[in-house]
């Protein structure tokens, strides 16, 4: 009689319940697995019954003994040592070596060959499954238990062992469930970023920058090499306000899919860099079973491309979707995943190929050709998507020698864009939007609503800067997040110069 216990598997960023059913038959040796295992699976066979033997039971490699082990759905491509755990408390039960009832528990770990638990991937997507599908109980490695524990509405059992588990089923010494894990989402942990007081000078940078952060709003930020645009779009990251337990769970499970979780959870916003050289495939995601690149790791965050042009063109074009749609589609022939993309994009680059283009103290070398092809590695479309383009001139040496200048400190910056950013909350009640960049065309007929007057200022400037559709739009959403940060109820012609001035000069 087949025995049947359930596992799960992550796909894309969504947690598979997976059916782990054992026959045992008598007949020449044979441990065979089913349902389209990849090489880490195959490879449980070996794992699993030396963890077995090492914990004290009669290991499945013995004569006259026949496994057979089907992973279903079949036609699911399964990966990963997950699985362990299930397979060998399968055959356990199979085997009449250990007793229990296997209704509504899941069993998730990969197992060592002492039957030590170790810790798996994308803990928070399966634990969310596992609840969905009804399960009251989750056994899973003891570093994952926290974790999982983000989850209410399920029995969390951190397990160290094989031999561990097997006392609890056999009430020798019963597991303790894990706590709910409870966060502190309005406290976050100090930053180890620069701090705008750090950086001398840059007033308009540093004003767009605070616009961009309460907002959500994507910028580009153009100037002359050691100007300082690193440090702003380091800086940057320790303006945004602490994220919520929603937004919490979002970026955790992300990371914990792509297996790059340093703690138990995401408790800060995440800030991602990739350098130029990065290929489409890391940043986009994809691969032969699609998972999550650095756009969408900087999910409710920052992604930072600096040397924007640098960067391979079909990478920079592939930004489009995202920064349009807040999600980036990744079709493979193993299938067609869709990943979430909501970040803010802060890209810096030089003026031309040599940096020194409308500098004040140095020549630019560069042929007119070469500053043209320079700049048109960025499309008319991806200039369309970004909201503030900021100059970032040199610096005066007076200023950078002058202690007594010091400019505002993060904090209190922080402090103005959580202000701005509790406005759109209490705006955007009840919809699936968090900030003002977030807003639909429709959106901003019922939430941004222009006056007369104010529509025609906008109108007539669009005539003459001969802006696109989507700068239109955009240029209203920048408005209402200046009028945020003003506290003002309507915006005016004012709130409309500012976002102006942060277009492209030509």
């Amino acid at each position: 009689m087949a025995v049947k216990i359930q596992s799960a598997q992550v796909i894309g960023l969504k947690g598979s319940i997976i059916d782990v059913e054992i026959d045992l038959s008598t007949g020449l040796y044979n441990f065979t697995l089913v349902g389209l295992p990849d090489k880490a699976v195959e490879e449980a066979k070996e794992r699993i019954s030396a963890a077995i033997k090492n914990t004290g039971f009669l290991s499945p490699q013995k004569k006259n003994q026949r496994i057979i082990v089907s992973l279903a759905p079949a036609d699911i491509k399964k990966e990963g040592p997950v699985f362990d755990f299930a397979i060998a408390m399968a055959y356990l039960s199979a085997s009449k070596q250990l007793l229990f009832d296997p209704k509504e528990k899941l069993f998730l770990g990969e197992l060592g060959l002492d039957g030590t638990l170790r810790p798996i991937k994308g803990t928070l997507v399966l634990t969310q499954a596992a609840r969905g599908a009804g399960f009251k109980e989750l056994f899973l490695p003891k570093q994952n238990a926290a974790e999982a524990a983000l989850i209410k509405g399920i029995k969390i059992f951190g397990c160290k062992s094989l031999a561990e588990v097997v006392k609890h089923f056999r009430n020798e010494n019963p597991l303790k469930a894990q706590p709910e894990t409870e966060l502190e989402t309005g406290i976050e942990k100090e930053f180890s970023l620069l701090d705008f007081s750090d950086i001398k000078g840059q007033e308009t940078a540093k004003r767009g920058l605070e616009i961009a952060a309460s907002g959500g709003h994507n910028v580009l930020m153009i100037g002359p090499p050691g100007t300082g645009k690193t440090m702003l779009a380091k800086a940057f990251a320790a303006i945004l306000p602490p994220p919520s337990f929603e937004e919490i769970l979002e970026t955790t499970s992300i990371h914990s899919v792509a297996g790059i979780l340093n703690s138990s959870f995401m408790t800060s916003r995440p800030f991602r860099n990739p350098h130029h050289t990065a290929s489409y495939i890391a940043l986009v995601g994809g691969g032969a079973y699609p998972k999550p690149g650095e756009i969408t790791l900087a999910h409710r965050g920052v992604l930072f491309l600096d040397e924007f042009p640098e960067f391979e063109r079909r990478v920079i074009e592939a930004l489009r979707q995202p920064l349009e749609d807040g999600m980036i589609s990744v079709a493979r022939a193993a299938g067609h995943i869709r990943f979430p993309a909501r970040f803010i994009l802060v890209c810096a680059m030089n003026p031309c190929p040599c940096g020194n283009l409308g500098s004040k103290t140095k020549p630019c070398i560069c042929g007119q050709r070469d500053i043209l092809r320079y700049q048109r590695r960025i499309s008319g479309p991806i200039v369309d998507r970004i909201d503030l383009h900021l100059e970032v001139p040199q610096v005066d040496h007076e200023k950078l020698s002058d202690e007594s200048r010091a400019g505002e400190s993060s904090k209190i910056i922080r402090e103005r864009v959580a202000k701005a950013r509790e406005i759109q909350k209490e705006r955007f009640a009840g919809r699936d939007i968090f900030t003002n960049s977030e807003m639909s065309v429709r959106d901003l007929k019922s939430l941004a609503p222009l006056s007369e007057d104010v529509k025609n200022i906008l109108l007539q400037a669009a005539k003459r800067l001969d802006l696109s559709a989507r700068v239109y739009h955009r240029i209203i959403k920048i408005s209402r997040t200046i009028a945020d940060l003003e506290g003002e109820k309507d915006i005016n012609e004012n709130h409309i110069f500012e976002a102006l001035q942060y277009r492209p000069k030509s």
